[in-house]
């Protein structure tokens, strides 16, 4: 199978879990069900589908941990410099220390705090959305990319 054609599954990959959750957000009058790390979490997922970065288990709790920091930060601290930059570090000490490492994760803090999200902000869209990616991703691990795998 060709690069070009992996390339181009990997960006149907990418619109399809997207397009899910866009859909999905437009269907859900007042719930969110997309945040912008998520693109750059589907180019792990969908183009570096064996990268450790790109792993169900770094997708899910990398987002779900920055997340968790960042609404803390949102509720008790405010979105003031010192403290984008001391949530954005605890982050990644965070996903580090836990092995759960997700770069796209790491610009949880500065989305949920600059926006002043709350507690329900940890379900839709993180943790559903987060689900949403990996299970596509899973999708089309087995159904394409392991099919066409490149030799």
């Amino acid at each position: 199978m060709s690069k070009i054609l992996m390339q181009l599954l990997s960006g149907v990959g990418a619109a399809v879990a997207v397009g899910i959750l866009a859909f999905a957000d437009q269907l859900s009058p007042g719930l969110v069900m997309l945040m912008a790390p998520f693109g750059a979490s589907t180019v792990l997922v969908f183009g570096l589908p064996d990268s450790p970065l790109a792993q169900p288990k770094n997708v899910f709790f990398g987002h779900l941990l920055t997340a968790l920091i960042g609404v803390v930060f949102a509720q008790y601290a405010g979105a003031e410099p010192l403290w984008l930059a001391v949530a954005t570090g605890l982050g990644v000490t965070a996903m580090l220390m836990t092995g759960t490492t997700h770069p796209p994760a790491g610009a949880n803090p500065l989305l949920i705090m600059m926006t002043g999200q709350s507690w329900n902000f940890l379900l839709t869209p993180v943790a559903i959305g987060a689900i949403t990616i990996i299970l596509v991703g899973a999708g089309f691990k087995k159904l394409i990319f392991s099919k066409y795998r490149l030799q």
